[in-house]
Parts: structure tokens; C-alpha cells; sequence
């Protein structure tokens, strides 16, 4: 009976110990606003060519640019 109660304890403390040893990755998420700009294409990287408007930076690809309907632009970092 004893032998079965310290395996057990050996059991449980050795999940513990993989449990805290383990990698915890913690990741960083940003919210994306749910509305939608004026655009009327959009450009990316040194490209002029002219793509699909996305609703807004959140929703567009990083390093692009959003031409909004008014003559403006929004840089996407």
C-alpha cells in the first residue's frame, strides 16, 4: 500500500515538474476596429499598382497604403 501511495506521489510530483519546466509562450494580440474607410484602392511596397481597398489598416497586409476617397492616404505599419 505504501509503495502504490509513493508512486503516485512520484507520479504527480513528476507532472509538475514537466508542467513548470514547459515553454510558455504568451502572445500579444491587437484588437481590429470593426469599421470600414472610404477607400478606393490600395498600394503596396513600392508598387503603384492599384489592389482591392481593404476596410481598413487592420484588414490590409503590413507596408501598404490605403487611398481613401477624399485624396488621403493611411500608411499600414
Amino acid at each position: 500500500m505504501a509503495i502504490s501511495r509513493i508512486n503516485g506521489v512520484m507520479a504527480i510530483l513528476l507532472c509538475g515538474m514537466i508542467l513548470l519546466s514547459s515553454n510558455v509562450e504568451v502572445k500579444v494580440v491587437e484588437a481590429c476596429p470593426q469599421y470600414c474607410l472610404d477607400v478606393e484602392y490600395m498600394t503596396c511596397g513600392n508598387s503603384e499598382t492599384k489592389l482591392p481597398p481593404r476596410c481598413n489598416c487592420c484588414l490590409a497586409p503590413k507596408g501598404c497604403t490605403l487611398h481613401l476617397a477624399d485624396g488621403t492616404s493611411q500608411y499600414c505599419s
